[in-house]
């Protein structure tokens, strides 16, 4: 179940759905004005600032633990 960040075209309300399927898509309306002209943004992540090796040592079990 993503959810998608949309964009009114009449009122430039921006805002976030739930979508559970192509349908439920079809139905999203702006929350500001109720209009059902709404375009689908290009939604940005963000990432730790760890690189990848210190990442990974996170989440290496520890020397002589059970796990390691």
């Amino acid at each position: 179940m993503p959810i998608y960040e949309y964009r009114c075209r009449k009122c430039g309300t921006g805002f976030e759905s739930l979508v559970f399927g192509h349908a439920d898509e079809v139905s999203v309306c702006c929350p500001g004005c109720g209009g059902p002209d709404v375009k689908k943004q290009l939604s940005c992540f963000s990432t730790s600032n760890a690189s990848a090796s210190d990442r990974g040592a996170q989440c290496a079990p520890k020397p002589g633990s059970r796990f390691g």
